[in-house]
């Protein structure tokens, strides 16, 4: 009964043309409805002009990253090669969204197959996890810098750069594949509507009317494995690193050290803060508005996507001066 209660109680959600044609009992339906922001559709287009502005900035500052790196030899190192895998990672996690929520703001066109639902949660969370992955990794690559510059290029070899972000694949991979096959198991009826603008676990499989404390499980020990544990790595590595900044002799050699991690420790903040806030907000804010859910859930997403090329093109000298060069080249 709790659990027919929980998928009942989506329905003073619906539109009341979507209320009365979607919620009839069916088992398992070949394809899902997303509501986008509910309560605010009339505005849908005008919310869709700042994510759209975002997406468009995070396409275009990633792929310059990306061209910059490539076209600059002296850029040819482990900070700079776990620089383009975070671009492209946030590449793929923008572009898994932003379709489809356009389609929603600007056509309507709310619905999708159950497989590409799955498809689309996961490489949300794939990604995710990989990019959390990334930070430590440059977390790892900013330590021995700092700590041990002179073996730096010892350590840090490309065949080791390769390894480890092959490494951050797999984990990413191997450990959200479970997701979308425990949420195939479960039986969804009386309603197939999804109040989000895309598909996360947590969205899903909340409209299974079944017991899904194993998928419940599950992602939360995900969660924990991979961000905490990476959140922890990362916090041991800046400990290390701080002491080591501090036991310079001059106050200015402190501080161009520690401005050499300004721009990491920037991304971190900008993808773990939106991203911890979503999370409790989707566990344990029974009583904040549904809209705000939905708006988080896709800042946590967009926002570092955007903010990771702009932080690294303006706080990184070698990018800035490559990117003014291209530019000067142009206006003569």
């Amino acid at each position: 009964m709790q659990e027919t209660a929980f998928c009942l109680r989506f329905g003073h959600l619906l539109p009341y043309s979507m209320s009365d044609s979607n919620t009839t009992n069916f088992t398992n339906p070949s394809t899902f409805i997303l509501l986008g922001i509910a309560g605010l559709e009339a505005a849908h287009v005008w919310i869709s002009i700042p994510f759209c502005t975002m997406y468009a900035i995070a396409v275009l500052g990633n792929f310059t990253i990306l061209f910059i790196v490539k076209m600059e030899p002296s850029l040819h190192r482990p900070m700079y090669y776990f620089l383009c895998m975070l671009a492209v990672t946030d590449l793929v996690l923008s572009t898994s969204i932003l379709p489809k929520m356009l389609t929603i703001f600007w056509f309507n066109s709310r619905e999708i197959d159950f497989s590409a639902c799955l498809t689309q949660m996961y490489f949300i969370h794939c990604f995710s996890a990989m990019e959390s992955g990334i930070l430590v990794a440059m977390a790892l690559d900013r330590y021995v810098a700092i700590c041990d510059p002179l073996r730096h290029s010892t350590i840090l070899t490309n065949p080791v750069v390769a390894k480890i972000g092959l490494a951050m694949v797999l984990r990413g991979s191997i450990l959200v594949l479970p997701t979308p096959f425990l949420a195939r198991r479960w039986l969804y009826y009386r309603t197939n509507i999804i109040p989000h603008m895309h598909y996360e676990h947590v969205a899903v499989v909340k409209l299974a009317c079944a017991d899904i404390r194993i998928s419940s499980y599950y992602g939360v020990s995900v969660v924990f494995f991979v961000t905490c544990l990476d959140v922890l790595f990362i916090t041991v590595s800046y400990i290390q690193i701080l002491r080591a900044i501090f036991s310079l002799p001059t106050k200015d050699t402190r501080l161009k050290t520690l401005g050499t991690c300004s721009s990491h420790l920037c991304v971190i903040l900008a993808f773990y803060i939106p991203a911890l806030f979503s999370f409790l907000t989707q566990r344990f804010g029974h009583n904040v508005a549904l809209h705000f859910h939905v708006l988080m859930a896709n800042v946590y997403l967009l926002v570092p996507s955007m903010l990771n090329p702009i932080i690294y093109g303006v706080r990184t000298r070698q990018i800035r001066d490559r990117l003014l060069s291209l530019f000067s080249h142009k206006g003569t």
